[in-house]
């Protein structure tokens, strides 16, 4: 007669040395990915390869970003879209974040720090980066794995080609009286895929199909793989773009990371995924066109950016 046990996200390995192409463990975690990913749109991955040393770097070195004054915090501008400084809204008081774009090269860390100290700082671009290349490597073994699951791997060479990605660094505070402690609104990701990673502080909650919402606990050596709105519409609404939101609980501030996956050309549905059961959902569309359109007063209100930018 006990309550009902709240769902949980599945959680799935990647530390062991044999995850390669071709292997038995590959395969069958290759199955988990693409379950997951049809059911929730999300998984927990748990790859402990990632040294802790660079883990405390990079939290430190966070706190160490989000310390400095606003006004240098807001030279991060809006080039591309979602890459710039997040902060002081009025209704979303305890979030703050910043996009370093290109993160995976020493010349995108480079210039996001040298914006930030303008003396200098190797300690934050040299962890930043190295951990950036990391989480990229990860997601490009989940990437392969989606492409395998669905029979058209011959395309994830140019798919890889084509991606860039952006290192999205945020923090949200504790709330103060009766501030509300929603940390960031409900949306869906607009990447193709999201790795996002946090300090010890939860918050995160995903929403499932059935209206219920996950509360989603992290080990320091866990991540959250989360498929975007690109992948949904790539994959002919196989895959689920969820929706999902931060809120606040606690006495300690959240500081976490999102490394999100675009792809600078064209995205096409591979004709492989077009059949009688699942007709062609989307056209052919601009992944950056995509951002800039959910910049706009349609875009956002729209129920489904994404079927409103290119649904067929």
């Amino acid at each position: 007669m006990g309550t009902e046990l709240q769902p949980k996200l599945p959680v799935l390995d990647f530390s062991s040395e044999n995850l390669k192409p071709g292997t038995s463990s590959w395969l069958s975690t290759r199955k988990e990915v693409q379950r997951a990913l049809e059911d929730y749109g999300c998984f927990v991955l748990v790859y402990d390869r990632v040294p802790s040393e660079l883990r405390k770097e990079v939290f430190g070195a966070l706190e160490q970003l989000f310390d400095l004054p606003t006004e240098t915090k807001m030279k991060n501008k809006y080039e591309k879209p979602l890459n710039g400084y997040v902060g002081q809204i009025p209704k979303l008081p305890l979030h703050e974040s910043m996009g370093i774009d290109n993160a995976t090269t020493v010349e995108g860390t480079q210039s996001f720090t040298n914006l930030m100290w303008p003396n200098g700082n190797n300690g934050f671009c040299s962890c930043m980066h190295s951990y950036s290349k990391q989480l990229a490597e990860l997601d490009q073994m989940v990437a392969r794995m989606i492409h395998e699951s669905y029979g058209v791997e011959q395309h994830y060479d140019s798919y890889i080609g084509s991606i860039t990605y952006l290192l999205r660094v945020l923090k949200n505070r504790v709330p103060q009286g009766n501030e509300p402690n929603l940390a960031f609104v409900t949306h869906t990701d607009k990447s193709f895929t999201t790795i996002l990673h946090q300090n010890q502080v939860n918050g995160l909650e995903v929403e499932t199909k059935n209206g219920e919402w996950i509360s989603v606990e992290l080990t320091p050596s866990s991540f959250v793989v989360i498929a975007g709105d690109a992948l949904m519409a790539w994959s002919n609404d196989r895959v689920l773009s969820p929706t999902h939101r931060v809120i606040m609980r606690g006495n300690e501030a959240r500081y976490s990371l999102a490394q999100f996956s675009f792809s600078s050309g064209i995205v096409e549905v591979p004709k492989e995924l077009v059949d009688d059961e699942h007709p062609l959902r989307y056209k052919p569309f601009d992944h950056i066109g995509l951002l800039h359109f959910f910049r706009t007063d349609e875009g956002y209100k729209s129920k489904c950016p994404i079927k409103a930018y290119c649904g067929v």
